[in-house]
């Protein structure tokens, strides 16, 4: 008897203490309700995207539409979209490198960084690399007419996804209008940033960017981890390319597109729980409640 209860007090303890499993539906966020992603149809690579940097580095298989780019000690890689947008829906199904990522960068953003080089407006998707056994980080950003010379505001969020983005692709978005920012996971809204100001808020045309490329001096802990590159290449995937909306050079009367039914935008009810499931559940950092960030430069966050 006394046995038997030291083994049922010990498989109690023992279950307190394992890690949640993936598949329960307890870690996953609650359905959205709207899946925008299936209102915007796959697009080529070759017909939206072309290569900007580390062409030896970019590998297309025509067969799956998916595109494999890697970094290694010479260098990483880089695509562009061909055309810049004024609003829109534009996202990719990524898979990422698993083991030792520290300092590397893999990315999917918005960017007018080279129509206005030093003043430039930036909308981010950015896995920051990782250690054995833990896990990414998937950070969004806003840049509003910043730079990388020290002076940039940035406007991160960081979240530890619900699931192994390196075991499978994963569909990753941005939706933005004039009027708002929309991240998305797998459909799922993770964040949004609403127009509260000209000032606060992208609004130049801007093209569409994927990359890897070497962040050891912040991507990790602040710079704490590097790159090693005895584990090169390190490698992305990306496949079911989608960049819908408003062109710059679209007529003025395009209307933007919607992340919900809604055609004035904004979220729906279940889409609002969504995104609050997974803000309360896998939200990291916020730069509004960064008590050494210097909130006179946020004022978004208390407007």
């Amino acid at each position: 008897m006394m046995m038997a209860l030291l083994l049922f007090v010990f498989a109690i303890s023992s279950s307190m203490f394992m890690a949640p499993s993936f598949s329960s539906s307890a870690y996953w966020p609650p359905s959205p309700g709207y899946w925008p992603s299936h209102k915007f149809r796959s697009m080529s690579f070759y017909k939206g995207f072309t290569n900007l940097w580390g062409p030896q580095h970019q590998s297309l298989d025509n067969n799956n539409n998916a595109l494999t780019i890697w970094l290694d000690r010479t260098s990483g890689s880089g695509f562009k979209s061909v055309r810049p947008f004024r609003s829109g829906y534009f996202g990719a199904s990524i898979k990422l490198h698993p083991g030792y990522t520290a300092g590397v960068i893999t990315a999917f953003y918005l960017s007018n960084n080279e129509a206005h080089p030093g003043f430039h407006d930036e909308v981010d998707i950015e896995f920051l690399g990782t250690t054995f056994g833990k896990p990414y980080t998937l950070q969004t950003n806003v840049y509003i007419r910043g730079s990388g010379d020290g002076k940039i505001i940035g406007r991160e969020m960081k979240f530890h996804l619900w699931f192994d983005p390196t075991k499978d692709f994963h569909h990753y978005a941005i939706l933005w209008t004039p009027k708002e920012i929309i991240f998305l996971v797998d459909d799922v809204p993770i964040r949004r940033y609403p127009k509260k100001s000209v000032y606060t808020f992208p609004l130049r045309p801007m093209w569409v960017y994927g990359s890897i490329w070497d962040a050891s001096s912040w991507a990790t802990e602040d710079g704490k981890y590097k790159a090693d590159y005895r584990y090169q290449p390190f490698v992305a995937r990306y496949t079911n390319f989608k960049a819908s909306g408003c062109s710059a050079y679209a007529s003025r009367w395009c209307h933007p597109v919607s992340a919900s039914p809604y055609r004035s935008g904004g979220l729906t009810r279940h889409q609002y729980w969504a995104m609050r499931w997974v803000q309360r559940h896998h939200m990291v950092y916020n730069y509004c409640q960064d008590p050494k960030r210097d909130h006179r430069l946020t004022p978004e966050c208390w407007a």
